[in-house]
């Protein structure tokens, strides 16, 4: 994909070249907005007003990674939809139902290729169990450690994520990560020994 060659046909209103853009982040953008919000439907309210604040300010984008960039409306976008959820606060965490355990088979870091029904029921109660943690976590905190250890980008794309200095990346990654480690010890029984943050080095 010529990602700065569509950037600069969607400057000059070529909206085909802005919607291919859209399709090629809208699973990525998604997938963060839902780890960071831990619901489907504020996930989806994020993304799309995320690309609309993207189109709008499309011309602000000074060059780099468009992925970044794009993130960066997509974590900002997700924070505008906590500050609301908090002015409406929802209730409690509820268990998970059959439908929604079944579901929830996207996690890559639970992802399976043929799970019997025992791997499945296992899979979802991870899930359920890292999603509770992630929640736990502060926006600053939740935000850096679904955008590197969920997602996979490196330190600079985060800080142009999120805008802030690489050392402030890795000093809230490491102790997001510790943060989720204790947390976990509640499940830990759920956990194979690749999931665990015993060994998480601190950085």
């Amino acid at each position: 994909m010529d990602e700065m060659g569509l950037v600069k046909s969607a400057l000059d209103g070529d909206l085909d070249a802005f919607n291919r853009l859209v399709l090629a982040y809208q699973d990525l953008a998604f997938n963060v907005a839902f780890r960071i919000l831990g619901d489907e439907d504020l996930a989806e309210d994020a993304v799309q007003n995320a690309f609309l604040s993207a189109y709008k300010n499309l011309r602000t984008f000074r060059g780099g990674s468009f992925k970044a960039w794009m993130l960066r409306m997509v974590t900002n976008s997700c924070y505008d939809e906590l500050r609301r959820k908090q002015r409406h606060p929802a209730v409690a965490l509820d268990p998970l139902s059959d439908e929604e355990e079944n579901e929830m088979d996207s996690n890559e870091w639970l992802a399976s290729d043929d799970p019997s029904p025992e791997k499945t029921l296992e899979q979802a109660e991870m899930e359920h169990a890292l999603q509770h943690c992630l929640e736990n976590l502060s926006f600053d905190f939740r935000a850096v450690v679904v955008l590197v250890d969920v997602q996979g980008l490196d330190y600079e794309q985060v800080s142009q994520s999120l805008g802030k200095p690489l050392g402030t990346i890795k000093s809230r990654l490491a102790r997001a990560r510790l943060h989720m480690r204790d947390c976990l010890h509640q499940f830990e029984e759920l956990l194979p020994a690749e999931y665990r943050l015993e060994d998480e080095v601190r950085e």
